[in-house]
């Protein structure tokens, strides 16, 4: 029998420290629940563009929707989740996908990939499938069995970085400045086999730099997994996004995607580079093939939107979205202006700056969120804005003036 160690020893706190982020991150959620920033409850006369806050009666312009395209109220996408309801007379199967699955998944998936040029494995979310492939990535057992050192970017997504601790059971994990190249090429030469794991668009602005990374991949056989979930459906012919519409799919590239954002539906997918790969996934990727998948309706809606997605519509939408970044950027030009992306964050530096101008601009009727570290680096803490199609001129002109008239304020 294996001794056990003695109670209250734990190892070092390498990749995760919850007390000391939750010290310094804690405090300020609370003084933005205090300003009744957290938990807003509201009804939806208008989507995206008109909330209500029954009680009191209070409207506001959610600026932080990442329904990029305003697909998430379409009618054809809703109409695609009360069909699949009466297709399948049930929202789910209710079991794992990995022993049952529906004929709808199997068309959602067919659909997609065919459009986006990959192999598409569906999940509930991106963080069940960043939970489920990214143990195997570190393992090697996703490639050629061997291990991979697993480089982190600083800035990659939260679900991404979660998985640390894991992947550290399986083999060495570093993380490397953002965008660091240099760094990136120096672990591959000291390694023989390298993953590096990063946001395509990333969620606080700014990308990956991909022209690099396709040459990393071509030099030292670098394993790429990107989430990109902020740029699918926006960026494309088909609305691959940021990353695939520049990268090849291979079997050495794995990039995830939310269809919750731009697509407008629900879920997330993997897109991969072959079909055993996608076999793999869906026996052992854990979280992947749980009772917990996609629900149906979700399924049907996003039959619809794929449809869309091969319609007129959707480079009419791109183009409405491309216009109003151009011309928010010449409004209130930010570092990230210019990058043809939607996210936008406006920089305060001080946490209860922050806070402070989310609650001005929510009683104003614009909902921004304020970031502070954990979420971006301390010191820079700020508002995350998103732009989309369906804003207006004017309420990005009513929503500029009312930052330029707070922030000398604060």
């Amino acid at each position: 029998m294996t001794e056990s160690p003695p109670l209250g020893v734990t190892g070092p706190r390498n990749h995760r420290n919850n007390a000391k982020m939750l010290q310094t991150a804690d405090p300020v959620w609370q003084s933005a629940a205090d300003a009744g920033l957290i938990g807003i409850q509201v009804d939806s006369p208008q989507a995206n563009n008109r909330l209500v806050v029954r009680e009191t009666g209070h409207e506001f312009l959610n600026m932080c929707s990442c329904s990029y395209l305003g697909l998430n109220y379409h009618p054809h996408v809703l109409q695609g989740a009360i069909d699949a309801i009466q297709e399948a007379q049930a929202t789910s199967l209710v079991m794992s996908t990995t022993r049952i699955r529906h004929n709808l998944l199997v068309r959602m998936e067919q659909e997609l990939g065919d459009l986006f040029g990959a192999y598409v494995l569906p999940g509930a979310s991106c963080s069940a499938l960043t939970a489920g492939i990214l143990p195997l990535i570190a393992s090697g057992h996703l490639s050629d069995g061997e291990p991979r050192v697993m480089v982190f970017d600083r800035f990659c997504h939260f679900c991404m970085a979660y998985a640390k601790p894991v992947c550290a059971d399986e083999t060495l994990v570093l993380t490397c400045g953002h965008n660091d190249l240099n760094y990136l090429e120096e672990v591959c030469r000291t390694y023989p086999r390298v993953a590096y794991v990063a946001d395509g668009a990333y969620s606080m602005g700014g990308a990956a730099e991909l022209a690099g990374l396709a040459e990393l991949q071509d030099r030292y056989g670098l394993f790429v997994y990107v989430d990109d979930s902020h740029s699918l459906s926006i960026l494309g012919e088909h609305g691959e996004g940021f990353v695939r519409s520049r990268l090849e799919m291979n079997e050495l590239t794995v990039i995830v995607s939310s269809l919750g954002k731009a697509f407008g539906t629900g879920g997330g997918i993997a897109m991969l580079g072959s079909r055993a790969q996608f076999a793999f996934l869906h026996r052992h990727a854990g979280p992947v093939g749980w009772s917990q998948n996609m629900s149906l309706p979700l399924v049907g809606a996003s039959l619809a939107s794929a449809a869309l997605h091969r319609s007129p519509l959707l480079p009419e939408l791109q183009k409405r979205l491309r216009e109003n970044i151009e011309y928010f950027d010449r409004a209130y030009p930010t570092p990230f202006a210019g990058n043809g992306l939607p996210v936008r964050r406006i920089t305060v530096g001080d946490a209860d700056r922050a806070v402070r101008l989310s609650a001005e601009m929510y009683r104003r009727g614009f909902y921004t969120s304020a970031v502070f570290f954990p979420i971006v680096p301390k010191g820079e803490a700020g508002l995350r804005i998103m732009i989309r199609a369906d804003l207006t001129r004017e309420k990005i002109d009513e929503f500029v003036g009312s930052v330029r008239d707070v922030v000398p304020t604060l």
